[in-house]
């Protein structure tokens, strides 16, 4: 076991003593471990410790593996017995014994009593070296100081990605410098963000569009069926069923009206067609006059009070405005999926201000949007869109009744089907285990960073890949800024060291010092005067 390579510098830790499929195990000498452990080398230093990488020779190549588990052996205690998962594989150098040509998966399992060796951080490089596909670096690997972490961008967008953490872990800086990163490498992209907080406002200033209620102006009869009877059905059970009927022949007989509709061969109460409220709301006033006497009028008024309480509250008015009913479809869409970019190739659609009952109907608008783009203009030149969407747990809930059932389906429709069409989704969330089951399975890379709740965690272990089960044990003792990324994206699984973000390009998430500010004083009553204007007045 002594004799080692030239190219495995210093003696082997150990040899290989049982192996299996998935996982197999070493028998390491702590003698050996305590003398790597003080080489200046960061990678061999860490040798033969939890989440770690070390080699062993079979054939002509060098095969690689991540340390799961340590257990001291009870019968030899100079022993430890370690559990590794292998990586893959690569040829050796002939004349330095280093790794090259590293590649994913194994072709030849080593037999036990095989020597195992640390890998160096010039291995490292090689092994984590991003090949010639288009990609972003976003950090440093562990536990290297050199090694650049590379993302396969079209590989991650390709099958969706999903961005997990708990809250405080720098979820929302790691997303902007993601998206940053991505839009440096394609200013002519197509990207659409929605941002329950407004954070992200902040940190896309200067090369995204920026949507609130000011300026977003999102045209009400753009609306389906199913979203139309999320705003204006009041009612539940059977009432429901009656409401959403009527509703129906009513906002028919009103997109009919529009001359659009006689050049529309097949008008359904699902087709984009601009309609008035004052047109919708008359149509219902007249259904009610041809009722019998006996016949119920209450379905017909609730409907007619819902649609006009919401036609003059002020707060609607960015989707339910009189000034919203030309034929402005073409130049929304433009607007919003950035066709053409102009060197802003993402849109921030911030919902902060937006009443809490609409936020769900507004974001299956876009969604919906999107993917209805993607499958209408497939004979066209591909625009393939990106739709990130943070506190995706929102939107996607695991439960199947209740409100906001409409951006739910879109969502796990888009999370099935984008990919065929050309549209990616991104997913960022604290609360995996929230998600409708089997989205996040449908996400291909999966960028985790600390998650404290176990449910959290046993919930992202079922949905990683078979070979990244040992890193995922150390998800509960990430650093902040730090993540787990594995799949599609990555060419093998990876701990990430994540960049720190330009001042300007952060987003506003920062967490309140209530010390420093608590010490603060003066101008009180001002602050109060400004707040409460703008609470009278819905404004920001």
């Amino acid at each position: 076991m002594q004799q080692a390579s030239s190219s495995a510098r210093g003696p082997s830790m150990g040899l290989v003593f049982q192996i299996a499929g998935s996982s197999s195990q070493l028998l390491l000498e702590t003698a050996c471990l305590a003398q790597y452990s003080h080489d200046p080398d960061p990678s061999i230093a860490m040798a033969g410790q939890v989440g770690s990488q070390v080699k062993m020779r079979v054939g002509n190549n060098w095969l690689v593996a991540n340390v799961r588990t340590m257990v001291l052996d009870r019968n030899e205690p100079s022993k430890i017995i370690a559990e590794i998962d292998f990586l893959g594989e690569g040829a050796e150098e002939r004349l330095t014994g280093k790794i090259y040509g590293f590649r994913r998966g194994v072709t030849r399992y080593p037999t036990p009593g095989t020597d195992v060796y640390p890998v160096s951080s010039v291995e490292m490089n090689q092994i984590y070296a991003a090949d010639e596909r288009p990609n972003v670096q976003i950090g440093m690997v562990y536990p290297t100081r050199s090694t650049r972490a590379a993302l396969y961008v079209d590989s991650m967008l390709g099958k969706h990605f999903a961005l997990l953490g708990s809250t405080g872990t720098g979820k929302s800086t790691s997303a902007a410098l993601i998206l940053h990163r991505i839009c440096d490498l394609a200013p002519q992209g197509h990207i659409v963000m929605v941002d329950p907080h407004g954070e992200y406002s902040a940190a896309f200033r200067s090369n995204g569009a920026i949507f609130d209620v000011n300026n977003l102006a999102l045209p009400y009869w753009l609306m389906n069926f199913e979203e139309h009877c999320e705003v204006f059905v009041t009612s539940e059970g059977s009432d429901r069923t009656l409401d959403s009927d009527i509703l129906a022949k009513c906002l028919l007989a009103a997109r009919s009206k529009n001359r659009l509709a006689e050049s529309t061969g097949r008008l359904t109460v699902d087709s984009p067609i601009p309609y008035l409220l004052s047109d919708l709301t008359n149509i219902l006033q007249n259904e009610m006059g041809k009722l019998d006497k006996g016949t119920n009028s209450l379905p017909y008024m609730r409907l007619k009070t819902k649609i006009d309480e919401i036609k003059s509250d002020p707060r609607y008015s960015f989707m339910f405005s009189g000034m919203l009913v030309a034929d402005t479809m073409q130049d929304f869409l433009a607007k919003i999926f950035r066709l053409p970019s102009e060197g802003k190739p993402i849109s921030i659609i911030d919902v902060s201000a937006m009443p809490s009952d609409i936020t769900s109907v507004v974001v299956s608008v876009l969604a919906r949007l999107v993917f209805d783009y993607a499958i209408w203009a497939r004979n066209e030149p591909q625009r393939p869109i990106l739709l990130v969407c943070e506190e995706a747990h929102r939107y996607i809930p695991s439960s199947t009744t209740g409100n906001g059932q409409a951006v739910r389906k879109i969502l796990e429709r888009i999370a099935k089907e984008g990919r065929k069409y050309g549209v990616s989704l991104g997913l960022i969330t604290q609360r995996p285990s929230d998600l409708a089951e089997g989205v996040l399975s449908q996400c291909g890379t999966i960028i985790a960073m600390r998650l404290n709740n176990d449910r959290d965690q046993a919930f992202v272990k079922a949905a990683m890949p078979e070979g990244a089960r040992g890193f995922l044990d150390s998800i509960p003792a990430l650093r902040n800024r730090e993540c787990i990324i594995c799949g599609e994206g990555v060419a093998v699984p990876i701990r990430v060291a994540l960049d720190d973000l330009e001042e300007h390009r952060r987003p506003a998430s920062s967490d309140p010092s209530f010390v420093t500010q608590w010490r603060e004083m003066g101008g009180e009553q001002e602050i109060l005067e400004r707040t409460v204007t703008r609470w009278r007045n819905q404004g920001r």
